[in-house]
């Protein structure tokens, strides 16, 4: 069966593994998942991710992400899908939506690529608000 949302699916995996104190979690691979870890690991929410391969014979790459806890307590309170396949959201750069009084972030996917709601507001882009973290 298709998946209709890919990221939404990865969001919740790292919500899952971090209810149940996983070190790790696997994904597949997208282009666009990466993007968004990437966004995630600058900003100090998970350790790191790598590719591997998946599948007996290894015909399918997959994404290792690595949780990050703070004295046993998750990085991540909060992950949520803003933009779904049903409903897109759309931000300017003046409008993008501020998390937890800036506590948080907001992962936007901009014509200069995904990035968060800071890095967003600094060149002054705006795009499709993917999700919000904190």
């Amino acid at each position: 069966m298709a998946m209709t949302d890919p990221l939404g699916d990865m969001l919740t995996r790292i919500r899952n593994g971090q209810t149940a104190k996983k070190d790790s979690v696997l994904t597949p691979a997208s282009t666009l998942r990466v993007r968004v870890l990437d966004v995630l690991q600058r900003e100090g929410y998970i350790r790191g991710y790598s590719e591997e391969a998946l599948g007996a014979k290894g015909e399918h790459k997959g994404i290792r992400i690595e949780l990050k806890y703070f004295e046993g307590q998750p990085a991540i309170r909060h992950v949520a899908r803003v933009s779904k396949p049903g409903r897109r959201i759309y931000s300017g750069s003046k409008e993008l939506p501020i998390v937890r009084n800036g506590l948080g972030i907001t992962i936007v996917s901009t014509p200069r690529g995904v990035l968060s709601d800071a890095e967003a507001r600094e060149h002054n882009v705006g795009g499709e608000v993917l999700a919000e973290v904190f």
